[in-house]
C-alpha cells in the first residue's frame, strides 16, 4: 500500500512538472526494471530473445515523444521515481495474488488496498489542505463530476490489472503497459492538439513490433523450457528400463 501511495504522489508529481509525452518516454525503460526485479524477487528468468525484444519496444515509445521533449529536473526525478516504484508493486502484486503464503483475489486485493490508502491519505488531507484556510474548497459540479469520474477509472484500471497480474508475469504485464503509455502520447496529442509527427507515428509503429517480438520469444522459452523438462523426465526412465537381450 505505502509502495502505492508513493506511486500515485510522484506519477502526479511528474505530471504537473513535465508533459505527458516526456512522463511517457521515462516509463518506457519498466521492463528492463521488471525483469531486473522479478528475477531478484520472485526469481523469474526470462531468456536471451525475451530481454533483446524489450528494446524495440522503449526505443519505439521513446520515438514517439522525441519531438517535444520537455526536461525538468523535478518533473524526470519524480517519472523515474514513478517508473520504480510501479515496477515493485507490480513484482509485490504478483506475490499476493498468486503467492505460495497469500493469494488474495483481485477484488480482495483492492479492497484492502484502498481502505488501507484511505487511511494514509486522512494525515496527508490535514497536514496539506486544512492549514490552508485562504484556499477556498468549494468545487463546481464539473469539477466534482471529473473526480468522480476519474476515481471510477482508476479503480476499473486497478481491478483490471490485477486481475492480469494474477494470469501472466511481471514482465509480460510491463510490456503490455507500454502499449498503454503509447496510447497515452497519442491521446495527449489529441487532447492538447499538439502536431502528430511522422517520428511519433514509427514509434508507435516499433512498440507494436516490439511487443509481437515479445510474444514470440515468450512462446520460443516456453518451447525451450517444456522441451528440456520433456528431457529430464524421460532420462531417468531410459536408465530403468531393463535391456533387452540380443
Amino acid at each position: 500500500v505505502r509502495i502505492m501511495f508513493v506511486t500515485v504522489v510522484l506519477g502526479l508529481v511528474s505530471l504537473k512538472n513535465v508533459a505527458v509525452s516526456f512522463a511517457e518516454t521515462v516509463k518506457s525503460s519498466a521492463p528492463i526494471f521488471t525483469v531486473i526485479m522479478s528475477r531478484l524477487i520472485l526469481g523469474e528468468y526470462t531468456g536471451l530473445w525475451v530481454n533483446l525484444s524489450l528494446f524495440p519496444v522503449m526505443a519505439g515509445l521513446a520515438l514517439c515523444t522525441a519531438t517535444e521533449l520537455s526536461f525538468n529536473m523535478l518533473g524526470f526525478s519524480a517519472a523515474l521515481s514513478t517508473n520504480i516504484m510501479d515496477c515493485l508493486q507490480n513484482v509485490f502484486s504478483k506475490k499476493l495474488l498468486s503467492g505460495d503464503t497469500y493469494k488474495f483475489s483481485p477484488p480482495e486485493l483492492q479492497f484492502y488496498t484502498s481502505a488501507a490508502a484511505v487511511i494514509m491519505l486522512i494525515p496527508a488531507w490535514g497536514f496539506l489542505l486544512i492549514p490552508e484556510k485562504s484556499r477556498s474548497l468549494y468545487l463546481s459540479q464539473d469539477v466534482l463530476l471529473l473526480l468522480l469520474f476519474d476515481g471510477a477509472l482508476f479503480h476499473l484500471q486497478s481491478v483490471t490489472a490485477y486481475a492480469l497480474m494474477g494470469r501472466i508475469s511481471p514482465v509480460t504485464f510491463s510490456v503490455a503497459s507500454t502499449v498503454k503509455h503509447a496510447l497515452s502520447v497519442w491521446l495527449s496529442v489529441i487532447v492538447f492538439s499538439n502536431h502528430v509527427t511522422l517520428l511519433s507515428a514509427v514509434g508507435t509503429i516499433f512498440v507494436f513490433i516490439g511487443v509481437f517480438l515479445y510474444n514470440k520469444a515468450r512462446q520460443f522459452q516456453r518451447g525451450v523450457l517444456q522441451d528440456l523438462a520433456q528431457q529430464n523426465v524421460a532420462v531417468p526412465q531410459d536408465k530403468d528400463t531393463p535391456a533387452h537381450p540380443h
